[in-house]
């Protein structure tokens, strides 16, 4: 970065708000290497490197005062920092890949027997909680939302199941195979 990033373009670029840069500011995680005359906030190359590592450190769950203490220890560094970051995503990924093989098991169950088993759904519930237990408040949020929203399409689908069942459909009918592959 040849020259210096104002508040307004720094938040912009990633993201986050002007208030939360304030902030930041204010208790001493991310203050700015210079100001202009007129007090505005300047970030140089080694205050965007900072922020990288709040906002990595801020997903991992850690509140502002231990990213603080983190970032105090003069051999804390940028690399380390990616690595956290990068293990903890790999944990997730394994833990997702683990319940959508779990959902797939599910989902196989069925489409063959209609009934699944309490284990298999006794695991299921371990390997959700696991996966949960690795987002943030917000991003758990987001998924809450999108299952909400999925939980009514499957409600809807589960209702027309219905309909067809009681009305003796044929299982190769299209209105059948298109419900078939909602449900998928």
């Amino acid at each position: 970065m040849a020259q210096a990033m104002k508040i307004c373009k720094l938040a912009k670029q990633t993201g986050l708000s002007v208030r939360t840069l304030h902030y930041y500011d204010e208790i001493g995680l991310l203050s700015p290497s210079r100001r202009t005359d007129s007090e505005h906030r300047l970030y140089e190359r080694q205050d965007i490197v900072r922020l990288q590592q709040i906002l990595s450190l801020r997903q991992l769950g850690l509140s502002l005062k231990e990213i603080r203490d983190c970032l105090e220890q003069p051999d804390y560094s940028l690399l380390q920092t990616i690595e956290l970051h990068r293990s903890k995503l790999r944990e997730q990924l394994s833990l997702s890949q683990k319940l959508l093989s779990r959902l797939d098991f599910i989902a196989k169950e069925l489409e063959s027997d209609q009934t699944v088993a309490v284990e298999n759904l006794i695991q299921t519930m371990e390997a959700i909680t696991m996966t949960t237990q690795y987002f943030t408040p917000k991003q758990q949020e987001v998924l809450d939302v999108r299952l909400q929203a999925g939980e009514t399409e499957w409600q809807s689908v589960l209702q027309q199941i219905r309909v067809e069942m009681d009305k003796g459909s044929d299982l190769s009918s299209p209105s059948v195979r298109t419900l078939a592959r909602r449900w998928l």
